[in-house]
């Protein structure tokens, strides 16, 4: 009984530096990317001076192979913070919908900021992963 019980013991203490070192599971030292991942942020829709919308973006920022990711990733909210006040300073809104942001635009506004926080040399680009609008708003008329 004894043995039965030692056994099931070795049994479940190897079976995981088994499994980890024939690829079963990923080695958490390893970088996942080289990329920052910013939270959900609410950008407003502003037309005609009054606001009609706010769109919810997932950004990537995405980094040169020398940049430090974990370091950056560290800079998350400065980042975030830095999107948020562009978008309240100038709106990236679509004269062609309101439901969606200029992305190119974004794009742009946020990699020059990006640059400016840690530095040139360590972001390559920046994109819209998605967009969300808070509420279905209709299509401005031409």
């Amino acid at each position: 009984m004894i043995a039965r019980q030692a056994l099931l013991i070795a049994a479940l203490i190897l079976a995981p530096a088994a499994a980890s070192a024939s690829g079963g599971e990923p080695d958490p030292k390893k970088d996942v990317g080289q990329y920052v991942d910013l939270l959900p942020v609410g950008l407003p829709i502003v037309a005609d001076g009054r606001l009609v919308n706010y769109v919810f973006v997932y950004v990537r920022i995405n980094l040169t192979s020398g940049a430090n990711a974990s370091r950056l990733r560290e800079k998350e909210p400065f980042f975030r913070d830095a999107l948020v006040r562009a978008g309240h300073r100038t709106p990236f809104t679509l004269a062609s919908d309101y439901g969606k942001i200029d992305s190119a635009r974004l794009s742009s506004t946020l990699q020059r900021e990006a640059v400016a926080l840690v530095g040139g040399g360590q972001i390559r680009s920046v994109q819209v992963v998605s967009q969300a609008p808070r509420r279905r708003v209709a299509t401005p008329r031409a």
